[in-house]
């Protein structure tokens, strides 16, 4: 079956009573797991990139432990995971193209014509070209979430990871932004392992995940 593109092994997370989470996000699947505030939900995207890590138990992003490189390496590693923080992390004195440029820039050798071609790309499928020029303040919030995503995506990552991606958006918008993180222009045996944290999900995309779990008072329990 190969190695599955996220694992967590008796990873402690969550405030006052404090859950132990066993998971496995399956290869071209996409997995969700809600919870309150409390429950320490979101700390899992960050202990999957080793920008937090938990007091006990392992996180294998792709069959490494991030953790354990040396820091060059893991910076390398993570091209290989997209990344879309709660919100959406954008920095708000650059435009959208820079901001989706910014991985490739600082994160690659390739030359700023190669970067183009791909920012055209991803402004392309991400329905952005319009407002490419100009700053997140003065764009809409789904705007801005499509390019946090395309930002995440710069790489063509194997894994993407989504905090809390679908707050504020409408169903329909909610709806585009998994099929484009998924890669809904790929194959369906070549789309990618996405794992999404939240409060909640829109009940419209639940028949679109195909793995759901609830952490609440120290339990993780399967939804579906």
């Amino acid at each position: 079956m190969g190695v599955p593109p996220l694992s967590f092994e008796q990873v402690t997370v969550g405030d006052g009573t404090p859950s132990v989470v066993s998971l496995e996000v399956p290869g071209h699947r996409a997995v969700c797991v809600l919870g309150d505030e409390a429950s320490g939900v979101g700390s899992l995207g960050r202990y999957a990139l080793a920008l937090d890590r938990p007091t006990t138990g392992r996180v294998l992003v792709l069959g490494e432990n991030l953790a354990e490189l040396p820091r060059r390496a893991a910076l390398a590693f993570r091209r290989r995971v997209g990344y879309l923080p709660a919100g959406d992390g954008l920095l708000q004195n650059l435009t959208l193209y820079d901001n989706v440029a910014l991985p490739l820039r600082f994160g690659s050798d390739r030359s700023e014509i190669d970067i183009d071609g791909r920012i055209q790309v991803m402004l392309t499928m991400l329905r952005l070209q319009h407002v490419a020029k100009l700053r997140p303040a003065r764009v809409n919030e789904e705007e801005r979430r499509r390019a946090a995503l395309a930002r995440a995506l710069a790489f063509d990552p194997e894994l993407v990871i989504l905090e809390q991606p679908f707050d504020g958006l409408t169903t329909r918008a909610a709806a585009q932004l998994l099929e484009l993180a998924r890669g809904g222009e790929l194959a369906v045996g070549a789309r990618r392992s996405v794992f999404i944290v939240g409060q909640s999900l829109p009940e419209v995309l639940k028949a679109r995940v195909e793995l759901r779990y609830r952490l609440a008072r120290g339990r993780l329990e399967p939804e579906n």
